[in-house]
């Protein structure tokens, strides 16, 4: 099979192009015309897709490109069906490289598993896989399933779960390179990892629902974010929360109108049983608090709201530690990872009100009603400890594609993982 050269070039398209053109192809090779780009990293990508749609399958990276450049070529040409048929430039650039591409891939390829294929057990297994095939000997994993949820009083995960015939996980990954049991965990991520969301009997729509094999990409992309800091050489201690659960429809389903006690004392009613996702991430960010370690990212993909405020271009992110949340969003932008910060105040734990409980899980009108992101948000805030200082709430409205767009291929996107990883490593 033939490998496509793929060149950079500061000079536009030959006159018998079109005016603009971006790429030009001959018989053995592609050039990307950048010359009147705007931005240069938008512009590689959508050539790189138009280069996957005709067909190429193996490509060389020739002449100079910086890293982000070949970076944009490669996520955006990497499908669902060509994977690990790039080869970089001849440069020091090859290893970060590859370490971002193992973590993409693996991230990717994991929210795009077809959810008859990937229940709450498999999810904890192939994430707790992974990571310890990139450090065995570092790695120990706890795990509560099923009923011991509930005698462990994780609340949240065993309700959403309990519709379901297969049985919803909390996931406890300690990360510990330092050989020592009493080192201090410098970080804990959460990632919610429901793995189909039909809405329980908040039905979606079959539009709605087509794509929620997605709904795990909150537990793909903090694992993804801790391979990606492992391979980078992160050498402290991290903890990784992952709260796995179908939210199906069944005798044994939760209700609307249950109401749900906390392992912290929190009362919930549950209005809306479609607002799942806050309902299991509660349980890992209290797990996470009680590890007491000052930094806490949780990862999600949580709410309509949040495309709706930033498209699905940009992340979202939400915090109550306003520094923290303005280093990491320059964490994100080093990154290349778009992002943008949303409100969050600590009335906003109070948006949802409830007659019968602390609270509600959202509030009773279509997509939780004005503010449902930053109400969400609230919501989590009553189960992080310290005034939600060092926490820090990722709605990953970027992290999937129902259809390829000019950018990016279908399906996930993996965006977050560098942002995660550099997060980990400066702290």
């Amino acid at each position: 099979m033939s490998i496509l050269s793929i060149l950079l070039s500061n000079q536009a398209a030959p006159d018998f192009y079109a005016p603009g053109s971006i790429l030009s192809i001959a018989a053995d090779s592609a050039t990307i015309h950048l010359s009147e780009a705007k931005n240069d990293l938008r512009t590689i990508q959508k050539a790189a897709r138009s280069i996957e749609n005709l067909g190429a399958v193996k490509v060389k990276l020739k002449g100079e490109w910086d890293i982000e450049q070949q970076w944009a070529f490669a996520k955006s040409f990497s499908s669902i069906k060509k994977q690990h048929t790039i080869t970089w430039c001849d440069n020091k650039d090859a290893k970060e490289l590859d370490n971002r591409y193992q973590a993409m891939v693996f991230t990717r390829n994991l929210v795009n598993i077809t959810p008859e294929d990937l229940s709450p057990t498999d999810l904890a297994d192939k994430c707790s896989d992974w990571i310890s095939s990139l450090a065995k000997d570092a790695v120990s994993v706890k795990r509560w399933t099923g009923e011991e949820l509930k005698e462990q009083n994780w609340m949240g995960i065993y309700h959403v779960g309990r519709g379901s015939t297969r049985p919803p996980v909390l996931l406890e990954l300690d990360y510990n390179p330092t050989g020592n049991p009493d080192a201090e965990v410098v970080a804990s991520l959460v990632g919610k990892g429901i793995t189909f969301d039909s809405g329980g009997y908040s039905i979606k729509s079959s539009e709605g629902m087509l794509s929620m094999k997605c709904d795990m990409g909150g537990a793909a992309t903090v694992t993804g974010g801790l391979g990606l800091a492992i391979l980078r050489g992160l050498n402290k201690r991290v903890k990784l929360f992952l709260c796995c659960a179908e939210n199906l429809i069944s005798g044994h389903a939760y209700k609307l109108g249950d109401i749900i006690t906390y392992k912290n004392g929190t009362t919930v009613e549950i209005v809306n049983t479609d607002a799942e996702g806050r309902l299991v991430l509660a349980d890992g960010l209290m797990a996470a608090s009680e590890t007491k370690s000052p930094l806490i990212i949780d990862a999600a993909t949580l709410t309509g709201a949040a495309q709706v405020a930033v498209g699905t271009d940009y992340n979202a992110f939400f915090a109550l530690d306003k520094a923290l949340c303005t280093q990491v969003l320059a964490y994100a932008e080093q990154e290349c990872e778009p992002s943008w910060s949303l409100p969050l105040e600590p009335w906003h734990k109070d948006a949802c009100p409830s007659p019968f409980a602390d609270t509600a899980n959202s509030r009773s009108q279509k997509g939780g009603g004005s503010g449902g992101a930053s109400n969400a948000a609230g919501f989590l805030s009553r189960f992080v400890s310290n005034d939600g200082k060092g926490w820090l709430h990722i709605d990953l409205a970027a992290a999937y594609n129902a259809n390829s767009t000019a950018m990016l291929p279908a399906g996930g996107t993996a965006q977050g993982i560098r942002t995660i990883a550099r997060a980990l490593l400066e702290q």
